[in-house]
């Protein structure tokens, strides 16, 4: 996770006004932001009170900041990329915004069209196609979290890692970052808690709450497939429902620890 920014690696503070800040004792996810995130991705922002994003670290070319893998809603579990086209690494702006718009609809279009969801969820992520226009990846990515949020119904807070202090450090930025929010508990995937060190965050009086979510129904294929996938094939509702049951384990969870 390096910083786009290596002159700031003991602390994050932006030239502007810190951001309007939760009720402290929230839980927390902090992610960068994915283009039209994965299922697993998706479930974890919604699990949380507020996230972080990650607006302020250096993009990866084979992670899922530009691309997105959709499936087929035909029962053949074909399986296809949509990325981004033509992005330059260094900046992640893309090159071509016209054929960018036009590959991304067109393939949103063809997997998804036979969805009786189609028709809502297409106007829905109009704001996606949109933010295209700002030649950012970044912008694309963040917007296209936001959409999927908002149709799930969650009713978060979203805050930029840009605007907070932290200091440099895989763990010790993510610490400073939960800390600065304060957040009572920081929610980390499995990814996270391979590396993670938890001493940091106990440092601050915040717990580490493990997402683990199942592997069976529609989480089958969550962890790889584009969320888009599951909301074409269910809709909002049934997918909110879902992830409502897997939020309300979570509290469990922490009540128990």
């Amino acid at each position: 996770m390096q910083r786009t920014n290596p002159s700031s690696a003991t602390a994050s503070p932006a030239a502007s006004s810190p951001p309007d800040l939760p009720e402290p004792g929230g839980l927390c996810a902090i992610h960068q932001p994915n283009f039209l995130p994965r299922l697993t991705t998706l479930a974890k922002l919604f699990a949380a009170d507020y996230w972080i994003v990650l607006d302020d670290v250096q993009f990866t070319r084979h992670d899922y900041q530009h691309r997105a893998r959709l499936t087929a809603l035909d029962g053949t579990d074909r399986r296809q990329w949509l990325s981004i086209p033509q992005t330059a690494i260094r900046e992640a702006l893309i090159v071509d915004r016209g054929l960018a718009r036009r590959k991304t609809a067109g393939m949103l279009r063809q997997h998804y069209k036979p969805s009786p969801h189609w028709p809502h969820l297409a106007r829905s992520l109009q704001p996606v196609l949109e933010s295209v226009a700002t030649g950012r990846t970044a912008a694309v990515a963040e917007t296209s979290t936001r959409v999927l949020l908002d149709l799930l119904g969650w009713r978060g807070q979203i805050l930029p890692s840009s605007r907070l202090p932290a200091r440099a450090g895989r763990s010790q930025r993510l610490a400073d970052l939960a800390a600065a929010t304060g957040a009572r508990s920081y929610l980390c995937g499995t990814g996270g808690m391979a590396y993670l060190d938890e001493s940091l965050f106990t440092a601050h009086a915040i717990t580490v709450t493990p997402f683990v979510p199942p592997d069976r129904r529609i989480w089958a294929a969550g962890r790889k497939d584009s969320a888009v996938t599951a909301l074409m094939a269910l809709g909002p509702t049934m997918v909110a429902d879902e992830l409502r049951i897997l939020v309300a384990w979570i509290t469990a969870f922490q009540t128990v620890a």
